[in-house]
């Protein structure tokens, strides 16, 4: 057990979906939990990390800080999804290294897979054949910064891990739709066609393809438990261990906005990765499991999009 009571864990990105979703955990953890703004430590510069790190000290670090996006970001703006994140986890991995962190949990992503993984996917499968090419650019970054933390335990003995969730949704998302992932996407689409009235919503490529989704603040106990639990080489899949197709999630989401229109697919845009699901035994047998359903996961996220709307008009 590594005991969170009294310590100072420096939440990097505390501001992103994820990020604020652990700081809202931590609050039960009778910890000092620490951030910093983006205008006071730019995350890409070595030196902006070196001197917070070196200036705060904290015991704990939580690496929950990334450029994110859906398809259509990640294949427009490879260079950034590449660069900003190499920059980002090593600058934070080395400089907590140098201050002399005692734990450090590096957030991934379950696109580090590759594309035809065997389903569901474990841990194992890891560089064992060839990514999905839409989001190879942020999946090379991340699967650097799993090894990253790894040679740093296998260096330095380090008490570096590594957690690859599912694909997350919840308070605080990414609802542009440039630039989002597809459950707030469809949210978004779903809730401005009912305001205007519209008869169908379009969604991307067949609709067969089948992921899985986890609710932020499920994710966030997760991390939790595995900060306090877990120290190993290997990182570890957070997922709620379910997937539904793409037209399935898409119906569901209709149905929480209270839209009943058609759903349409546009056959000329990528399906992605066939099938994305993460094998939770892992997680699983060390005693955590989700709490947090679909249904009720998607309707909190709906009413999460339309405090969030209110709030930007008024």
């Amino acid at each position: 057990m590594y005991e969170l009571r009294g310590k100072r864990v420096w939440v990097a990105g505390h501001r992103g979906m994820v990020g604020s979703a652990v700081v809202r955990r931590l609050a039960a953890e009778d910890c000092e939990v620490l951030t910093s703004a983006r205008a006071e430590v730019d995350l890409k510069r070595q030196t902006d990390v070196e001197a917070f790190l070196a200036a705060a000290r904290p015991d704990a670090v939580v690496v929950a800080a990334a450029k994110v996006g859906g398809i259509l970001a990640n294949d427009t703006y490879p260079a950034d999804f590449l660069y900003d994140n190499l920059m980002i986890e090593a600058n934070i991995i080395h400089a907590s290294y140098t201050v002399g962190v005692e734990k450090l949990l590096f957030l991934g992503s379950s696109c580090i897979y590759p594309k035809l993984a065997p389903q569901p996917i474990p841990e194992a499968a890891l560089l064992t054949g060839p990514l999905e090419p839409t989001n190879e650019w942020y999946a090379i970054a991340k699967i650097a910064g799993i090894k990253l933390a790894q040679a740093y335990r296998k260096q330095h003995g380090c008490d570096f891990i590594s957690a690859m969730p599912t694909n997350l949704y919840g308070s605080g998302d990414n609802f542009d739709l440039q630039s989002s992932h597809v459950l707030p996407a469809l949210i978004r689409k779903a809730h401005e066609a009912k305001r205007r009235g519209e008869t169908s919503i379009t969604i991307w490529g067949t609709g067969t393809p089948r992921r899985e989704f986890l609710h932020a603040d499920d994710c966030a106990d997760a991390l939790v438990f595995l900060l306090k639990t877990y120290s190993g080489f290997e990182h570890v899949n957070v997922g709620s261990g379910e997937d539904v197709t793409i037209l399935e999630l898409a119906q569901r989401v209709a149905a929480a906005v209270g839209f009943s229109g058609e759903i349409v697919h546009d056959l000329t845009k990528p399906d992605g990765t066939p099938r994305k699901l993460m094998a939770a035994d892992k997680l699983r047998s060390m005693g955590w499991s989700p709490k947090i359903d679909l249904d009720t996961g998607i309707a909190r996220a709906y009413a999460s999009f339309l405090a969030e709307t209110v709030e930007a008009t008024a």
